[in-house]
């Protein structure tokens, strides 16, 4: 046996090397994603859990909240998206006259 691995790749075809390459991004966007999922979960159960002790805080639970909405519109849907970007405008003017 050798010290120094051997790369194996280098011995595929291109179309078998690139048919790795996409599973193993495909691996990684899946773990990705799972952990995405997981901490968001974790997050939403922090915002129920907890009352807002002052209006930014509000104001962030909002903007979570909106922008959830906001992804599961259909692309074609800007009455909604426009009035979504409305709020979230208001709400970051609201939010900086706070202060």
């Amino acid at each position: 046996m050798t010290e120094i691995p051997i790369e194996l790749d280098k011995h595929r075809g291109m179309a078998a090397q690139k048919a790795t390459d996409i599973r193993r991004v495909l691996a990684d966007v899946e773990a990705n994603a799972k952990l995405l999922r997981d901490k968001q979960g974790v997050l939403e159960i922090q915002l129920l859990a907890v009352p807002a002790a002052s209006w930014s805080e509000a104001v962030a639970k909002a903007r979570y909240v909106l922008n959830l909405y906001s992804a599961s519109l259909a692309p074609s849907d800007t009455h909604h998206r426009d009035l979504v970007a409305a709020v979230l405008a208001d709400l970051t003017r609201l939010a900086g006259e706070e202060t």
